[in-house]
């Protein structure tokens, strides 16, 4: 399977890019997404691609985009790829790595959703007893279900800065009372349907992240990626115990290998091993597979 590590389109302004993905402007009211194979961790991108990920990420997204329509609008535009990147070559190379989107104003706010207890969520439960102030039960282990999934959101730090946690009150100063009720009680109406779903075919999403948009109107959108091996925490349900992190179908994988080199975390990032990029692509494709019943 073939990789983009970056893209670079011929008539077209480049907008940004990120960890993962290119955007170009298109027009005035609509921008060109392009997710890359690149894989992050640790804040830093890795050198080796991931080939097909960034296929899957918008194969799946788009997945959640049309199951969740009814729910919150989305960013898709009608535009046909073909009609923006009009090279034959360029669009042979892009695959199904790129989406046309609605040009939307992001919102300065992560919406994170936790179903279960893991990662940094659990680190400050030990700590504190509750995660970003929302007190929980206590006696519970590591990747333990939540009595009820939580919105627990996030800045959304500049490049080479980390995201941090804060607390409703905090989301609520930042964006106002009424937009700030709405991104929480969509964030958790979208996970709770899909992570239903996401376990009759399987899977266990244990946490997630959305991010949201308005539009001229001010009507609130869904954007970016959505319920995607790299902005959730995916388990399979059939090796899910309690008390320990379970295997995952998402770049923990990645993150789990990087934890046992001597490494400070800092660039530059070290080179993976070929099996380690053959495993990653295979549980991305196995994620996309189980969810959506495209193989």
């Amino acid at each position: 399977m073939s990789a983009l590590f970056a893209s670079d389109l011929s008539g077209l302004t480049l907008v940004n890019r990120g960890k993962v993905r290119d955007i170009y402007q298109v027009g005035d009211d609509q921008l060109l997404i392009v997710a890359s194979d690149r894989i992050s961790a640790f804040d830093l991108v890795l050198p080796q691609p991931i080939p097909g990920k960034g296929e899957v990420l918008t194969r799946v997204s788009d997945f959640w985009f049309e199951r969740t329509r009814d729910l919150v609008p989305n960013h898709r535009a009608d535009t046909p790829l073909d009609r923006v990147v009009t090279d034959p070559g360029e669009r042979a190379s892009l695959g199904d790595r790129a989406l046309v989107v609605k040009r939307l104003e992001p919102l300065p706010v992560e919406a994170i959703v936790r179903g279960y207890i893991i990662g940094s969520g659990w680190k400050d439960y030990q700590r504190t007893g509750a995660i970003c102030g929302i007190a929980l039960p206590p006696g519970l282990a590591q990747a333990d279900k939540l009595p009820e999934a939580i919105y627990t959101p996030s800045t959304k730090a500049a490049a080479g800065e980390h995201d941090e946690n804060i607390d409703f009150d905090r989301t609520v100063a930042l964006i106002g009372r009424a937009l700030a009720e709405q991104v929480r009680d969509t964030s958790l109406r979208i996970y709770k349907t899909c992570a239903e779903y996401a376990r009759e075919r399987g899977i266990i999403i244990a946490d997630t992240k959305f991010e949201f948009g308005l539009d001229a109107a001010g009507r609130l959108h869904l954007i970016d990626e959505v319920l995607t091996p790299d902005s959730s925490r995916f388990w399979p349900q059939d090796q899910y115990r309690a008390g320990s992190s379970p295997p995952s179908f998402d770049k923990q994988f990645i993150r789990d290998y990087l934890e046992t080199l001597d490494w400070d975390k800092t660039p530059p990032a070290p080179e993976l091993p070929p099996d380690i990029v053959a495993k990653t692509a295979a549980k991305y494709r196995e994620a996309e597979e189980r969810l959506t019943g495209r193989g």
